[in-house]
């Protein structure tokens, strides 16, 4: 027998029976980390909630006010992981997140129909499909489309949505049915155990075999738009695309990113490529006048240093506009490894980089501890000590340690020469 979800797809409750609940574990997605977390697998005599399977997500819902965490298939069952026990015997009360189920139904049967159209207008049949969070794309098996294939397969799709054609799922028993011969399909998965359904988008589609759930009418797509048609993998094409309320949020997010930069850029929509190109040249520009300035900056500060008649062995500069080549500036032009420089560049409150140059087997010493007490990580390079931190702030704390490290190792040498 096929679920409940999948001889209606409308379908958004259904009372059922508890058939088993054991303990079991289960690797989840939390606030954008994978987690394990420790729950129960409990499966229903029959369920509105669908399984992952045909490239679709799986659903969302609740078992008795319980939220349904993760939906697999084992063969012809509908696995439901909860963190809450639900005995075996329990009748239950399930409801589907209908707002994510329907979003689903409206991608899947537009994948088929944008599918079906595409191989009749250009002969390349789909080979793989992905339902992502926000956009969905295709996979067609042609080595381009150009923009007026897209536009002309956009509108084709669009009045078919128009012509009100029905969407029905065919249920075959047994997955032996010689009648299954005669329709579309990847084929089945090994363990595949139960019905089979088959998708026929009548006078379109004339049958593919598929186990999601889809719209009953094409009119429920609302409107597709495809996006864009970029180079796939091994010389084939992916088609990006939206269907009905994916459509409308795309729009909104499209207007509001509009809307910000007609007032970043100040000025329209028809407007906006000319004068982001003219902000990223002047951009770059600037960049390149402040490297350049930069490296004066860094020259001026090691002839500053030079010039001195009595200078402190010990360098120590920190510019929060500087970077690695500023740095690298300044040792290269000093140039005398019996100066020991501290140079640090970046936020003062936050995060920046060092650099350490001397002696080597001081740096190798004192270069770990210096980074360490600012939160970072670094290693020789070239000759000098370079890296990374997390709290620059604490670098008058490494600058003393840095040279307390120096004057030990000055007076080892002169009780070493005496």
């Amino acid at each position: 027998m096929a679920l409940a979800c999948q001889r209606n797809s409308y379908l958004r409750e259904l009372k059922s029976k508890v058939k088993s609940c054991v303990p079991a574990e289960a690797t989840l997605v939390t606030n954008g980390k994978k987690g394990k977390v420790k729950g129960y697998e409990v499966i229903l005599e029959d369920t509105v909630l669908f399984p992952e399977g045909g490239g679709q997500p799986d659903d969302r819902g609740t078992i008795n006010s319980i939220d349904v965490l993760r939906i697999t298939r084992k063969g012809a069952e509908a696995v439901n992981f909860v963190t809450t026990e639900i005995p075996t015997d329990t009748e239950v009360d399930m409801k589907v997140d209908w707002t994510r189920r329907f979003d689903h139904m409206q991608q899947h049967t537009g994948q088929h129909l944008i599918t079906a159209i595409a191989e009749q207008m250009y002969g390349c049949p789909t080979t793989s499909w992905c339902l992502g969070e926000k956009t969905s794309f295709i996979e067609l098996d042609i080595p381009a489309l150009t923009e007026e294939d897209v536009v002309k397969l956009e509108e084709t799709v669009n009045e078919k949505i128009l012509e009100q054609i029905p969407v029905t799922c065919h249920i075959f028993q047994e997955k032996d049915d010689p009648k299954l011969k005669e329709f579309r399909c990847r084929g089945l998965p090994e363990d595949h155990v139960g019905p089979v359904r088959v998708l026929d988008i009548e006078g379109i589609d004339g049958g593919t075999l598929c186990c999601g759930t889809h719209v009953s009418n094409l009119t429920h797509l609302q409107l597709i738009k495809l996006l864009f048609a970029e180079k796939g993998k091994k010389n084939k094409t992916n088609l990006h695309f939206v269907a009905g309320g994916r459509l409308r949020n795309y729009m909104s997010r499209s207007v509001q990113t509009e809307r910000s930069l007609t007032g970043l850029l100040k000025g329209p929509l028809d407007q906006h490529f000319e004068l982001a190109d003219k902000a990223v040249k002047g951009f770059k520009t600037c960049q390149k006048n402040v490297t350049n300035l930069l490296k004066d900056l860094a020259m001026l500060e090691a002839q500053k240093y030079k010039s001195q008649t009595d200078p402190d062995p010990v360098f120590v500069l920190h510019r929060k506009e500087g970077d690695n080549d500023f740095m690298n500036i300044i040792v290269r032009e000093i140039s005398d490894k019996d100066v020991s420089c501290m140079l640090t560049v970046g936020d003062d409150k936050g995060a920046g980089l060092f650099l350490l140059s001397g002696k080597e087997d001081i740096l190798k010493e004192v270069g770990p501890r210096m980074a360490e007490v600012m939160d970072g990580k670094g290693s020789m390079n070239r000759g000098n000590f370079q890296g990374k931190v997390n709290k620059l702030g604490q670098r008058h704390k490494a600058e003393k340690i840095f040279r307390e490290i120096l004057q030990r190792s000055a007076e080892q040498a002169v009780a070493n020469e005496s």
